[in-house]
């Protein structure tokens, strides 16, 4: 059987996974985006995937496309082409043209380099049907299984991407500050905590994950002294917008 690809890990120094790609430098999950982190040294990468009205997976972050593109609408209520229509570059204007890629197209890029990729399932405020599924069933087809984790804000979302996939590396996505929540992640299952970076600050936080054997992959962490911080927590993965300034501040805390 398939086991946790230890590359989710952290070995002598907390992971640089790129947030949207290398969004602090090119338009957020785009190709572009994530070129750059390869090209930057990111170990992985992360994004987040919606379903188009014709059932295709697409990364993109918001449930519309209003903020990143110069066109407006919900994912949900146009096809793959329809979205195609409009250019992506809204977060990045020196871009000329940034498209809306496919999850597939994100795979196929990746695929070659051996970045892990993190998918975060957007199922807060549109229930897509079956995205849990079929996003599970994209990744086997491509042969991702040992290279893509899977996280979301919707816990129901991570719960059922175990019933799908039991060996699925899965983090439980949250904001603000929950009691017991390490306690409560693993009682329903989870594998890392993916706190939003204030989190941390909460008494004995690093402590309670790793007594409740979870890894702790935080969001979104930025700015240096926080990078610093973080990295002096060894927490296991820095989730950044700048992935070449989280990488020189992580290998200085191995």
């Amino acid at each position: 059987m398939w086991r946790i690809n230890m590359d989710f890990k952290r070995k002598d120094r907390s992971l640089v996974w790129a947030h949207r790609g290398a969004s602090g430098y090119a338009p957020e999950n785009t190709l572009e985006a994530f070129k750059l982190a390869v090209e930057m040294g990111a170990d992985g990468v992360e994004l987040d995937v919606q379903l188009t009205k014709d059932n295709q997976i697409v990364v993109i972050h918001d449930e519309w496309i209003d903020r990143t593109s110069n066109g407006k609408g919900w994912v949900k209520d146009m096809t793959l082409e329809e979205l195609r229509k409009y250019n992506y570059n809204k977060t990045h204007p020196e871009y000329e043209h940034a498209d809306i890629p496919t999850l597939r197209e994100v795979y196929e890029l990746l695929k070659p380099t051996g970045l892990t990729v993190n998918v975060e399932l957007k199922t807060g405020v549109v229930f897509y049907d079956d995205l849990e599924r079929k996003v599970i069933e994209l990744t086997k087809e491509m042969g991702m299984e040992d290279r893509v984790l899977y996280s979301s804000f919707n816990h129901y979302t991570c719960v059922k991407i175990h019933e799908l996939m039991p060996e699925a590396y899965v983090g439980f996505l949250y904001s603000d500050g929950a009691i017991d929540i390490a306690q409560y992640a693993k009682k329903h299952g989870a594998n890392a905590l993916h706190p939003a970076l204030y989190n941390l600050q909460f008494p004995n936080y690093m402590k309670d994950a790793a007594q409740n054997g979870l890894d702790v992959n935080v969001w979104t962490v930025n700015e240096p002294e926080h990078l610093v911080m973080a990295s002096r927590m060894k927490v296991n993965a820095l989730i950044t917008n700048y992935p070449d300034r989280a990488l020189q501040i992580a290998q200085t805390y191995i």
